[in-house]
């Protein structure tokens, strides 16, 4: 057998057929309001969103600066990311006090991000925010 290893050749090409589907697993970041803008994350303290904007036991994706903000109940805000813990495709929306993930129909608690259905077994990360007024910002 001259040079390289059969195991050595199937190896790498089953090495790089991973690295290509994990990327395409995670490279969207879309979000239901249009998907993903671009933009650069905002700093602590730039406006992210009006408290009118969250509705009570929903939410809003904030395109581009990776995090969903929530209103579990009437005048209690929080925010996760929005970087699903499964894959990392970006979570679509919140309704019914749900966060859902649209790629493998994972669902987070809205008032702490736990996981209420998989296949994520993580919950959503907390994200710091401030509201001041009727403007919620990053803390």
């Amino acid at each position: 057998m001259s040079g390289v290893a059969r195991r050595t050749v199937v190896s790498a090409a089953g090495g790089m057929g991973l690295v290509a589907a994990l990327t395409a697993c995670g490279a969207s970041d879309s979000s239901s309001s249009g998907g993903g803008s671009g933009a650069a994350p905002k700093e602590a303290g730039s406006p992210l969103a009006k408290t009118a904007d969250i509705p009570v036991g929903g939410g809003k994706v904030i395109d581009g600066q990776g995090v969903v903000i929530t209103q579990p109940k009437a005048g209690e805000f929080k925010a996760f990311s929005s970087k699903c813990t499964h894959q990392g495709c970006a979570v679509s929306g919140v309704a019914d006090g749900v966060i859902t993930c649209p790629c493998h129909q994972s669902l987070f608690d809205a008032s702490d991000g736990t996981v209420k259905g998989g296949p994520a077994t993580s919950p959503l990360p907390p994200t710091p925010i401030k509201v001041d007024g009727d403007s919620i910002t990053l803390a």
